[in-house]
């Protein structure tokens, strides 16, 4: 039995970046013996196990066949005769076909017969054999490394091979949980905007996210934006809320349509269809009535979920073209504090004793005591907030 460390992380330490994940393949060795020896299998497809005392997890080495369409169409054959060589061949990018050998990790010997680290010194992404073109996902994979390492091209060989499995329907078989699972790790990289190029420049946008394909085409500013989200470190669910609302075609049957196709997680779906609707309203703020203000608030659904009002603000922060002073962040921030602030225990409780047979009146109470609150914010207001002052919420 022979254990390598492969993939990513290989890569990874080859440019001096911290290693996050590390995936094991073992060679020389079987099911059988793996149970033996303690540890403890995990793998549905293949066999995968669990080390029994760091619980990393340890793949047999396999070679694999296509045998139907989609990603899940594969064969495969897991045997103690496999070489690591014929194990990394079935790996997408050169870059990522390279094994360092556990008990000789000391010598830094890399074992890389397909060029990964020439193609890594080189800043380009190629892929390893033709067998890249049998799983659709790696059209996903390649546009998400694009936002991640934003230095690297593709090599032309390897986008014209994406766009020929997109133009043949491999991108058509995916299934839309692993879509999103794709877009939202790429939205989370350095710089989003590539893996929507790479995506529209291989047509695999048209398959995947059509929804997507139609605003991309009428509004580009939307990548301006989602890199925008993610160069201020903000979470998911602002940079895909930010990224649709950015693009002036999206509308809220259109972006309804493609979150519950996607299966877009619902918190995040539903800031999206928040900012749609309210990000006039924020955008607004300092000019609006203090009834409004709190009725923004009520709306949102802030005085239950306040992360709801934040991450909102910093979506319109996104998509504010002057993105160097935003004073509404500030008094939006200030106004809620103090509407959050208001006793509201107290204010029923006399609200009762007050109108004993009319517990409607207890909401109307708190509410104009909301008001009066986002009153005397909006005075102070009046003197300026600056842009230093809202700095809290990016």
């Amino acid at each position: 039995m022979k254990i390598y460390r492969v993939g990513g992380s290989v890569r990874d330490d080859l440019l001096g970046l911290p290693v996050k994940d590390i995936d094991y393949v073992v060679v020389g060795s079987s099911p059988e013996q793996m149970l033996a020896a303690g540890y403890t299998p995990v793998g549905k497809d293949f066999p995968v196990f669990l080390h029994p005392k760091t619980h990393a997890e340890y793949a047999l080495a396999r070679t694999e066949r296509k045998s139907a369409p989609g990603y899940h169409g594969f064969i495969f054959h897991c045997a103690s005769d496999v070489t690591i060589e014929e194990d990394l061949q079935r790996r997408d990018l050169t870059v990522n076909a390279m094994a360092i050998a556990e008990h000789d990790v000391d010598s830094g010997k890399i074992i890389d017969p397909f060029g990964g680290q020439h193609d890594l010194a080189a800043r380009i992404f190629r892929h390893v054999s033709d067998a890249f073109s049998e799983d659709p996902v790696r059209i996903l994979r390649v546009a998400r490394f694009a936002a991640r390492f934003n230095t690297f091209t593709i090599a032309p060989e390897t986008m014209q091979l994406m766009r020929v499995m997109a133009q043949n329907g491999e991108a058509d078989t995916l299934v839309p949980e692993r879509i999103w699972q794709e877009i939202a790790r790429g939205l989370m990289e350095q710089q989003p905007s590539r893996m929507l190029d790479v995506l529209d420049d291989t047509g695999a946008l048209t398959h995947v996210m059509p929804e997507m394909d139609t605003m991309l085409s009428a509004d580009v500013r939307m990548k301006q934006i989602v890199d925008r989200a993610a160069q201020r470190e903000f979470p998911l669910a602002v940079r895909w809320a930010a990224m649709l609302a950015a693009c002036k075609s999206a509308d809220l049957t259109l972006v309804t349509q493609l979150c519950n196709r996607l299966k877009v997680p619902n918190e995040i779906r539903d800031l999206t269809l928040l900012t749609l609707r309210e990000h006039g309203e924020v955008t607004n703020a300092l000019s609006l009535q203090p009834e409004s203000v709190v009725h923004l608030f009520e709306r949102c659904d802030a005085f239950r979920r306040p992360a709801r009002l934040a991450q909102l603000i910093q979506t319109v922060f996104c998509l504010h073209d002057e993105v160097a002073d935003f004073p509404q962040q500030a008094f939006l921030e200030q106004a809620f504090e103090k509407a959050q602030a208001i006793p509201g225990g107290e204010i029923a409780q006399a609200t009762m004793l007050r109108f004993p047979n009319q517990p409607q009146q207890i909401a109307i109470a708190i509410s104009a005591a909301r008001v009066e609150a986002v009153k005397r914010v909006q005075i102070r207001s009046h003197n300026g907030f600056s842009s230093h002052q809202g700095q809290g919420i990016a």
